[in-house]
């Protein structure tokens, strides 16, 4: 005899919802993968540096044609609002106030992996590419490469590269960015 499970898929709005109800608090690290509630892992020293590190560099290179939106959410769908280490947005003045930014509003989504790769690849990536994000770098800290993913499709990225040390990196939504992996990877 088998015993057939069910599980409960959560919603965006199911999610904010838990939070307003103070199920989570602001100190929770989690984020709403697929309907799922994960909780992300601590962020180590380095980990931290990198992501400032991007953040100055780009808001810098970028000024204001570009949104740095660090560590904050983008919803992808429904089911997924996932908060990815970086992301370039669209400029909006309104600095996207009044519903997170979605998957059209996206240039780039950058995550810093060290102890979350594994998540970063496996679970992130493929709904990065289902919902149309154009690009992503996952920054590997511990192989000290940037992994480019690109040509988004319902079945993952159709392109997918790396660079070190001195290859240079240029957004294909950001044609005037060039960054090489040794400005990333710290």
């Amino acid at each position: 005899m088998s015993i057939q499970l069910s599980t409960h898929r959560f919603t965006v709005h199911d999610f904010h919802r838990m939070a307003q109800a103070g199920i989570f608090s602001e100190d929770d690290r989690v984020e709403l993968l697929d309907g799922e509630i994960i909780e992300m892992t601590p962020i180590g020293s380095r980990h931290a540096a990198c992501v400032a590190r991007l953040t100055k560099i780009l808001s810098h290179r970028l000024g204001e044609t570009a949104i740095v939106w660090a560590q904050n959410p983008i919803r992808l769908d429904d089911r997924t609002e996932p908060q990815p280490d970086v992301a370039v947005l669209r400029e909006r003045r309104d600095f996207y106030k009044d519903a997170h930014p979605g998957p059209a509003d996206v240039l780039l989504v950058i995550e810093v992996s060290d102890a979350s790769a594994e998540v970063d690849r496996r679970v992130k990536l493929p709904l990065y590419a289902k919902t149309g994000i154009g690009e992503v770098w996952i920054v590997d800290l511990s192989e000290g490469v940037v992994l480019v993913y690109r040509q988004p499709s319902p079945q993952g990225y159709r392109t997918s590269s790396q660079a070190r040390g001195v290859d240079q990196l240029t957004p294909e939504a950001l044609p005037n960015l060039a960054l090489s992996a040794s400005d990333i990877v710290i």
